[in-house]
């Protein structure tokens, strides 16, 4: 079985409402779809949702690379070739990890439906029987985010993710506090910090307002990249800490371990260029005693399911929170969700059937590579 062909959709999913995040406001999610055709005649899906703020990537320059760069250079090139199809990216292109994503996704989808398996296993096999996921609150006022958090409860959700780090930290404790209060004591919640408490002292001293919270970790509550500043601030108080923006390479993951700058991780294979690097990094940082969440760049059917594949696959991967598709109004696939719990198909591939329709219906381009039309 051979790359033969590939056809590239740029969309744009509609969401229910904009989704609010310290560094930015989507009233939209833009995406690029890979449709990638084999000579045996099987066809795999992927998907790239860069995020600039985080990666560098434009999703318009992830159409482009893909297009012009990274597609040209594998037709030919066998699915079941991970390793060597990642290292063939890396010596065409540094970096764009989420257009590199939608290519390994793309090849799992085919790897498993060639052999009649869902990607999980391929990968290791089921773990785990559940998945469960969080409702994810954007950033809004206290009242409006606590009496967001009671409906979410009482609608059946296991866990809440709370969006802060947009204007003062003091806000976001009140934000926090009103939630927990709330809620009640012991109700899980996840504090997302998006990088927005900028330096060691601020974010230390509104996680140790948060420590008689019970909150189950602070993401990211500085910038990306200071993976000294998370081993700082993780001495200074009890809330256990995750690096999210700071992991995106298996590099990034090592210096956390070695300064031991994090209790926990967030992978997204958007980050991290797909599923093959993102079990590689899961598995060094079980070694290291480091637990893993699977994260999401606000990904379709597509994209999360490739996400909850590598989750049930991995013992250490505790988290997920994958929730793409329950944000839109509109997408593609297919992914069924039933509250607590994500409804991952045991069909072969990513166990997504891609509506067509829907497809073409939130295109705004396309493009070919390869075949008769390239």
């Amino acid at each position: 079985m051979r790359i033969t062909r590939a056809v590239l959709y740029a969309v744009k999913y509609p969401l229910r409402e904009p989704f609010i995040i310290s560094y930015a406001t989507y009233p939209d999610m833009p995406a690029v779809v890979l449709q990638l055709e084999t000579d045996s005649g099987l066809t795999g899906y992927g998907e790239a949702v860069p995020d600039e703020h985080v990666t560098g990537e434009y999703y318009s320059a992830a159409f482009t690379v893909l297009r012009e760069v990274l597609l040209p250079g594998l037709m030919g090139m066998s699915p079941f070739a991970i390793e060597m199809i990642h290292h063939k990216m890396d010596s065409l292109l540094g970096g764009n990890p989420a257009a590199k994503a939608a290519i390994d996704i793309a090849c799992y989808d085919l790897m498993g439906k060639a052999t009649g398996q869902p990607v999980y296993n391929l990968i290791g096999g089921k773990a785990k029987e559940e998945l469960t996921y969080p409702k994810v609150l954007s950033i809004e006022a206290p009242a409006v985010m606590a009496k967001k958090a009671q409906q979410a409860q009482e609608a059946g959700y296991a866990s809440l993710k709370l969006k802060v780090g947009q204007g003062k930290p003091q806000e976001d404790v009140e934000r926090i506090l009103a939630v927990r209060q709330a809620i009640g004591p012991d109700f899980p919640i996840r504090v997302d910090v998006n990088q927005g408490w900028k330096t060691t002292g601020v974010a230390a001293a509104a996680i140790r307002q948060l420590e008689a919270a019970n909150i189950a970790w602070v993401e990211q509550p500085i910038r990306q990249g200071d993976i000294r500043g998370l081993a700082e601030i993780r001495t200074k108080t009890s809330v256990p800490i995750m690096a999210d923006e700071t992991l995106q390479t298996m590099h990034d993951l090592l210096e956390i371990i070695g300064q031991r700058a994090a209790d926990s991780v967030n992978i997204k294979l958007m980050k991290c260029g797909g599923i093959f690097p993102a079990m590689a990094m899961s598995k060094t940082a079980e070694a290291a005693g480091i637990t893993c969440q699977i994260g999401s760049m606000v990904e379709s059917s597509i994209g999360s399911a490739a996400g909850y594949h590598v989750a049930i696959s991995r013992k250490n991967i505790e988290s997920t929170e994958l929730t793409g598709p329950l944000l839109f109004t509109e997408e593609i696939g297919n992914l069924r969700y039933g509250l607590p719990f994500v409804h991952l198909s045991d069909r072969p591939g990513l166990g997504v059937e891609v509506n067509e329709k829907q497809l073409k219906k939130l295109t705004v381009s396309t493009a070919v590579c390869g075949g008769a039309e390239g």
